[in-house]
């Protein structure tokens, strides 16, 4: 009989077209013509889960787009683990930038290439598959298994807090796992122990009711666009500082030994720069390229838009002009407290001549971290370099999960984040890729894991250790 290993190794092809087969479907969930297809995507994951041996796999309705679950519960006296990932993916535009279509996808080079391949339906298929290894070569898992995919991880998790609140019961663990991280570099595993928080908003500036003739009325009504650009100018200065008042409050300083382990992460500049196409990086001095990324807070301008933007010209001054902006926040930063202080700024320096207004989109994620020394970051730390000969890097990432918050706050306030895609895998860009020797790795490390949580048992829990909201 075969080891969990040895039938991952034998099973390469048969894994990587059963991962083609899921990323044909076009699971967009912020496009509202793609919601049969993200439902579609649902019950063939779920399907998947059933055909691998897991048991109770059901699509669950959650006021949006639907959540997929799945079970494994027969190892008693085992620590029992949930596994979150999600089954969603970003829109494609723009379109004409990809090599290849989008939802068709093909190899090339070592890698896979399609929408999802490494954000985040890569890393649930080799889930699948190590569960599969498992089953198929033992009959059983070390411990017990929670799985649940998300599909609507890509528009904020808006329906997951209250999903989570409505199955806590069933979904409540003893630790999580969430593979939606990335690497440090190709055989140089990472375990996440500290995400940045989101609040992200749309910046509407209005001056009339209709376009306007730039002969007529130049010179005589105010221009939004130009205002527009008058307001987000004054959010940053030259060097990348944010000027909104009290925005830094609360934000944790690095300690020494972080910077330490910071500095140990391999970073390449000159690979970046090439990589994206970028004249130079830029931001806050007295802090490195990594620092700047991982532990200290931002604002962008995500889009821009107003007026004539046709083929041609077109001589107006157009009604009103809009932006999209967002804020990743940092350990202990408040982002009701950010979202308050953007919007008082916002109001102190928009032109009068143009009325304003900025609407909060979907939920916001709070900043996440967790001791580097729980017993469930060892474990994590055991399994990789079981299967990577190393000892993986301790990191912090400068995205935002929102689901990690809702977990650790409603069901285990104990979250091991491991991912096994690159850095360059063009996640939310065009032609997004899976590196297809880190797809076989993290397949052998993700079987590994199971066996190493499960020798740290099941946690001490007195109500004094839980979350309030827990307890309650």
């Amino acid at each position: 009989m075969a080891t969990p290993e040895e039938f991952l190794e034998q099973t390469r092809e048969q894994g990587l077209k059963e991962l083609e087969d899921f990323l044909r479907i076009p699971s967009i969930s912020s496009q509202p013509e793609r919601a049969d297809d993200v439902r579609r995507a649902a019950g063939h994951l779920a399907e998947q889960y059933e055909r691998v041996g897991l048991e109770n796999a059901e699509v669950i309705e959650t006021g949006g787009h639907p959540a997929v679950y799945a079970d494994w519960l027969r190892a008693p006296g085992k620590p029992t683990v949930l596994l979150y990932g999600h089954y969603d993916v970003q829109p494609v535009d723009p379109i004409d930038l990809w090599t290849s279509p989008p939802f068709e996808p093909i190899r090339q080079d070592g890698l896979l290439l399609g929408r999802g391949s490494s954000d985040d339906k890569g890393q649930i298929a080799l889930h699948w598959q190590a569960i599969d290894a498992w089953l198929k070569t033992t009959g059983e898992l070390p411990l017990n298994l929670k799985v649940i995919a998300e599909g609507e991880e890509e528009i904020g998790s808006t329906h997951f807090e209250e999903f989570v609140t409505a199955n806590t019961d069933r979904l409540r663990s003893d630790y999580g796992v969430v593979s939606d991280t990335q690497m440090v570099a190709k055989g140089f595993p990472a375990i996440t122990y500290a995400l940045r928080g989101l609040v992200y908003f749309e910046l509407r500036v209005e001056a009339a009711t209709m376009d306007m003739h730039s002969g007529q009325l130049g010179g005589i009504a105010p221009n939004p666009a130009n205002a527009l650009a008058e307001i987000l100018v004054r959010l940053k200065d030259s060097a990348g500082h944010i000027l909104i008042p009290g925005f830094y409050d609360g934000v944790r300083p690095l300690t020494d030994d972080e910077r330490r382990l910071f500095a140990q992460v391999p970073f390449d500049e000159a690979d970046v720069k090439k990589t994206y196409g970028l004249q130079s990086l830029h931001g806050e001095a007295g802090f490195t390229p990594t620092e700047r990324n991982w532990a200290r807070p931002t604002l962008d301008v995500n889009g821009i838009w107003g007026g004539y933007q046709g083929p041609g010209a077109k001589t107006i001054i157009p009604a009103w002009a809009a932006a999209k902006i967002s804020c990743r926040l940092v350990p202990d930063q408040d982002p009701s407290a950010v979202t308050r202080g953007l919007r008082e700024y916002i109001e102190a320096v928009s032109p009068k001549t143009v009325r304003i207004s900025l609407t909060q989109l979907s939920g916001q994620a709070e900043p996440w971290v967790t001791p580097v020394d729980h017993p469930l970051i060892q474990a994590g730390q055991r399994a990789l370099k079981r299967v990577y000969g190393k000892d993986p890097a301790l990191i912090r990432t400068g995205g935002s999960i929102g689901a990690v918050d809702v977990m650790t706050r409603r069901l285990t306030p104990d979250c091991l984040l491991v991912g096994f895609v690159l850095p360059d895998c063009f996640a939310h860009a065009p032609n997004e890729r899976l590196d297809l020797d880190s797809f076989y790795l993290g397949r052998r490390a993700a079987a590994q894991l199971w066996s190493e949580i499960a020798t740290i048992g099941i946690p001490d829990r007195t109500p004094t250790s839980l979350p309030a909201e827990t307890r309650a």
